[in-house]
């Protein structure tokens, strides 16, 4: 085994209207620094070379650190690329609103920090985004992206997005259009929007399937095409 998964929080402090995470869950809750760096010493003495480290909301992570204090997530890198043996850390998955300027400074200053990132926006309309409660726009969301990439060049972001959400007109699946043309991203998960039981969105009235389904496909070629062009420079 050369790769594990190392789990460093649970849960999620977001709400997100259409998410029943934080009701299954609980809020964040992040394990002590020391924890995790034992269980990643122990999976580099055994030959793991690569971590990915885990959480709801992972970039949230604020676990205590050996002065007793919160540490961040960038810490928590800077730390764990001080084990011998261990060649390559990824994280997921992330909220926006949590990528603090000492995580982006990370992917420029830790080489085992490998140039990904998943970053889950969701939607690109701005009215979509206060619907779902994500608490931020597509303007800020776009704007981190610039700074993540001005601080790490070679970095192949990835990202979620929901389709179809209650309310959602041509013109947000438009928005939405928009901002995968701007970022330019390496792969995404995308989804017809479902309804979770218990959650805000449940009860509100979805769109027709049909629609759904071609903004769906609209979506995942564009996705496709970026996909290709990725793995296109790759070559070589």
């Amino acid at each position: 085994m050369i790769r594990a998964f190392v789990s460093i929080m649970e849960g999620c402090s977001k709400y997100c209207s259409f998410c029943v995470v934080p009701y299954t869950r609980g809020t964040e809750i992040s394990r002590p620094f020391e924890d995790v760096l034992v269980e990643v010493a122990q999976l580099a003495a055994q030959g793991v070379r690569e971590i990915n480290l885990l959480g709801q909301n992972v970039n949230a992570y604020d676990g205590e650190g050996p002065d007793g204090k919160p540490w961040t997530l960038a810490r928590l890198a800077y730390a764990l690329a001080e084990v011998p043996g261990l060649d390559r850390i990824r994280y997921t998955t992330s909220h926006p609103n949590d990528m603090a300027d000492d995580l982006i400074a990370a992917h420029r200053d830790v080489p085992q920090l490998m140039p990904y990132l998943h970053l889950p926006v969701q939607s690109g309309s701005d009215r979509i985004l206060r619907a779902m409660n994500r608490k931020h726009t597509a303007d800020q969301y776009l704007r981190l992206v610039g700074r993540i990439r001005e601080a790490r060049p070679d970095i192949l972001m990835t990202s979620d997005f929901i389709v179809g959400f209650p309310g959602e007109t041509d013109e947000d699946h438009a928005a939405t259009l928009r901002l995968v043309e701007e970022v330019g991203y390496g792969t995404a998960f995308s989804f017809k929007y479902s309804p979770r039981p218990g959650t805000p969105a449940a009860g509100r009235t979805p769109l027709e399937d049909h629609v759904a389904d071609a903004r769906l496909q609209e979506l995942q070629a564009l996705l496709t095409r970026q996909q290709k062009a990725a793995q296109d420079g790759m070559v070589g």
